[in-house]
């Protein structure tokens, strides 16, 4: 599928009369050397590009804190647990399939920017195999297909997936993982045949949903409500995964706001994850923890319960960990999933200090575990 954008600075320049200084500009071009970039024709319609600060435009345009290479490539222990190429196994009831390495734009937050919109060899190139794995292992009771972005795909594509996991009996949902309603929702909404696909395919006895990716209020168009809207009409129901970033979404207002304005479109606020650590992304968005918590907390405040569902979490390679509070210098966490589910449910705390932004940077204290 072709999506009309721009990947490159100076077509930037030119469509928007966006000016970069030269030093700026050819710091810039490193930046897109090796993490490219992309942005949606659409997308970039709703940038204010006189703003310095445009929270939409620091999503998508490169910026030269890219630069730094603090952090890790894979903070989420991706390797450890790929199964086959393509097929990642960490939590015992859930299958992750990368099916593509395209995105519809190329957030500069990407957690997989290791692979997204490069050449890579970590998507999946024989689909039958992992169908087969999954096959094989009774346990996994969902599949979630991500990469990228498998909506790029074909909708034949997206058809093959879908009728040959919907065989396997003891899969009771499967996911997609698309950022598409928010970089080029007309995706949704103008391909009938797609919306047809997934009609057939999401029933009472095993639901299709779509996770998608809402960060800042202005996302929410009224085409991204058409597309939502299409979606949820063809028995697909949608949740949306945020991630708290530093001039973005870092203020109590845009956060409750954002969730007031999903929840509007049908949207269910699902996460608010904690920025990972990741190279190229660190230093550029990462909020701390303890003003991420006061953040998310203050949101909470501002929303009835319907639009404050979502949980706080970091995704680390040892499962998704939910910050549940913050008490003088400790951080209260609990193992919302778990790479081992005998952890799921265990509530524990470490000291906190002013800059930790993940698990690794937090000291441990004595009787760490409690529950």
């Amino acid at each position: 599928m072709q999506i009309p954008g721009f990947s490159s600075i100076e077509e930037v320049e030119k469509a928007f009369n966006f000016k970069i200084p030269k030093d700026e500009k050819k710091r810039l071009e490193k930046v897109v050397e090796r993490h490219p970039m992309f942005i949606p024709d659409y997308y970039a319609g709703l940038i204010d590009w006189s703003d310095p600060n445009d929270p939409i435009k620091n999503i998508i345009f490169p910026s030269v804190d890219e630069l730094d290479v603090s952090g890790s490539y894979d903070t989420s222990g991706e390797k450890e647990n790929t199964v086959l190429t393509g097929l990642q196994h960490k939590y015992r009831e859930t299958a992750l399939l990368l099916v593509t390495n395209r995105c519809a734009g190329y957030c500069r937050h990407c957690f997989r920017k290791r692979l997204v919109g490069i050449p890579t060899n970590e998507t999946l190139k024989l689909f039958d195999r992992a169908v087969e794995y999954i096959k094989e292992h009774p346990e996994i009771t969902n599949v979630l297909i991500s990469g990228g972005d498998p909506l790029v795909l074909p909708t034949d594509v997206i058809e093959y997936f879908l009728s040959e996991l919907s065989k396997i009996p003891h899969l009771k949902f499967i996911r997609f993982g698309s950022r598409v309603p928010v970089f080029y929702p007309m995706r949704i909404y103008e391909d009938s045949k797609l919306l047809e696909v997934l009609s057939k395919y999401s029933t009472p006895e095993r639901r299709v949903y779509l996770v998608t990716h809402f960060n800042h209020p202005n996302e929410v168009t009224k085409e991204a409500r058409k597309a939502v809207d299409s979606l949820i009409r063809s028995g697909v129901p949608v949740s949306n995964q945020t991630v708290l970033l530093k001039g973005v979404n870092d203020d109590p207002d845009v956060l409750s706001t954002l969730m007031k304005e999903i929840t509007s479109a049908g949207v269910i606020p699902y996460y608010v994850f904690q920025c990972r650590p990741v190279k190229r992304v660190k230093t550029h968005f990462q909020v701390p923890l303890k003003k991420g918590y006061e953040i998310v907390e203050k949101a909470k405040q501002k929303l009835d319960g319907h639009a404050k569902r979502f949980r706080y979490i970091m995704s680390h390679k040892t499962g998704k960990i939910e910050i549940v509070g913050i008490i003088g210098n400790e951080i209260y966490l609990k193992y919302h999933q778990c790479k081992d589910p005998k952890k799921v449910g265990k509530l524990f705390k470490r000291l906190l200090t002013p800059h930790a932004g993940w698990l690794d940077d937090l000291k441990p204290v004595k009787e760490e575990v409690l529950v």
